[in-house]
């Protein structure tokens, strides 16, 4: 084989002529050069940004507080625009021996700071959050305290999922080995306030095969069922540095929706007498073992919300945008789910779909770029549940906030519609 300029062969090593050694250090010096040259456009700028992030501690003051609340606060049947029809009315018709729509029940809400007087006011476009708790965000870093004030009648905890923290944080009674020291933060007692605190390594926030931020979820472990369908749930993303705005939401997201599939079963929930006894007609004549009684009490709901009566507004996007959807699942063995977008798809769990799977504490991160203007149904593909109310809608309009000819408001896209 001749020597076409390429390579010799000596003194059992691989030599490369000289024309060839120019060639590789300039492609080398090109190679470090290149990016510099290149990237100036708003990536570049994100990028850099980034690459600075500076770990910082998040702190949040969250309350768990006893509230009413209505699963169909309009009234009506949003999805058809109609009056609830006979089978709408086995959830929402208020009755002699029927508690109606209406329900005590224990939410995590956000204080303004550690006094616990002052409600944090929620943006317009979290309104679509319903009964999930606030949003807790972190970057990989990161640490994470939340200042817990359990306002309830009862023992409650903040148990989160997916990130770091020891013994002390972790808001679950077991047989653990632990001393007292370490399981106060179990069961808060009423009236009492607790810190916990979580680191977020590397393994918190998305992997090989995620997006810029992944989700996590956490809700109280003292009473898990009863705290459950009490409430007290809410969601948790993680970003990763490389691609974090200062307040913890990925840049490279327009619009983020966290929403929650669940058949809310009251029957099982710590308030049921005191429902029956505030709601029902004649709470005397109600027998709980009635197996319709028991029907009317499963809400099937996607944040707390039946009948396509959670906000539309808050549920609303421009054609073009980056939006990522945050899907869990909570309750039971009846709580597998399939959540469907009419209209647009999205790329999850690497495929491209418009249905995905949940099960009971299974969370799925979903990423649309919405073309196809319109209002849209987005439900629950499980046959008893669509008739059971268990359907939402949300809103595409033109890039130019328009659709159909009349111009409308999408809430600010700077909210970044999640936190």
């Amino acid at each position: 084989m001749g020597n076409h300029g390429f390579v010799v062969r000596g003194r059992g090593f691989l030599s490369v002529s000289p024309w060839w050694g120019l060639v590789i250090i300039l492609l080398a010096i090109l190679a470090v050069v290149a990016p510099g040259l290149y990237a100036t456009g708003p990536a570049a700028v994100k990028a850099n940004a980034a690459s600075n992030y500076v770990p910082q501690t998040r702190t949040y003051y969250i309350g768990a507080d006893e509230v009413q609340w209505n699963y169909a606060p309009t009234g009506k049947n949003q999805i058809t625009g109609e009056p609830f029809d006979e089978a709408a009315q086995v959830f929402t018709k208020q009755g002699p021996q029927r508690i109606g729509s209406t329900y005590i029940k224990s939410l995590y809400q956000e204080y303004t700071d550690s006094s616990f007087k002052t409600l944090k006011q929620r943006t317009p476009a979290e309104q679509h959050l319903g009964f999930q708790g606030p949003v807790i965000r972190g970057v990989v870093g990161d640490t994470i305290k939340v200042v817990f004030k359990n306002n309830l009648d009862r023992p409650a905890s903040v148990h989160v999922h997916g990130v770091f923290y020891d013994k002390s944080s972790e808001g679950a009674p077991y047989n653990d080995g632990t001393g007292a020291a370490a399981k106060v933060d179990d069961g808060v007692a009423p009236g009492s306030t607790y810190s916990y605190s979580y680191e977020v390594p590397e393994r918190a926030g998305p992997g090989p095969m995620d997006g810029s931020s992944v989700m996590w979820m956490y809700h109280s472990h003292t009473d898990e069922v009863a705290d459950d369908y009490s409430g007290l749930v809410g969601p948790m993303v993680i970003t990763k540095a490389s691609a974090a705005r200062a307040d913890g939401t990925p840049n490279d997201v327009d619009r983020e929706f966290f929403l929650q599939f669940k058949v809310s079963d009251e029957n099982s929930s710590p308030y049921l007498q005191r429902n029956i006894d505030k709601y029902a007609g004649k709470p005397a004549t109600v027998k709980t073992d009635d197996e319709d009684f028991g029907e009317s009490n499963l809400m099937h709901s996607i944040n707390g919300y039946v009948y396509g009566n959670q906000p539309l507004e808050s549920m609303t996007m421009r054609k073009g945008e980056h939006v990522r959807w945050y899907l869990m699942g909570m309750g039971t063995e009846v709580d597998l789910h399939t959540p469907h977008w009419h209209g647009n798809t999205v790329t999850a769990l690497g495929m491209r779909t418009d249905v995905v799977n949940l099960l009971p504490a299974s969370m799925v991160v979903a990423d649309m770029v919405p073309d196809d203007v319109g209002t849209w149904l987005f439900h629950c593909h499980v046959n008893d549940h669509i008739s059971a109310g268990m359907l939402t809608r949300y809103r595409v309009l033109n890039e130019d906030g328009s659709v159909g000819g009349t111009t409308q408001t999408a809430p600010d896209a700077a909210a970044h519609a999640g936190h």
